[in-house]
């Protein structure tokens, strides 16, 4: 699911299949954009799969080194 906040922010509900699975998409969002980083994630008891939730700015580019 995603949420509009403004016009460059968004907020990402990303499930998965398998925690590996959701930390590599959320690693690679941050090489996208400016995001609040690898959040907990959780499971819905019922549901498959594991959840977070990750904050995009879609305006900004990650900090580089």
């Amino acid at each position: 699911m995603a949420r509009c906040l403004g016009r460059h922010a968004l907020v990402l509900d990303i499930t998965t299949a398998d925690e590996d699975t959701l930390r590599a998409v959320m690693a690679d969002l941050q090489q996208q954009w400016a995001t609040s980083g690898i959040t907990p994630v959780w499971r819905t008891p019922g549901q498959p799969g594991v959840t977070a939730r990750v904050y995009a700015d879609t305006r900004r580019t990650p900090a580089r080194d």
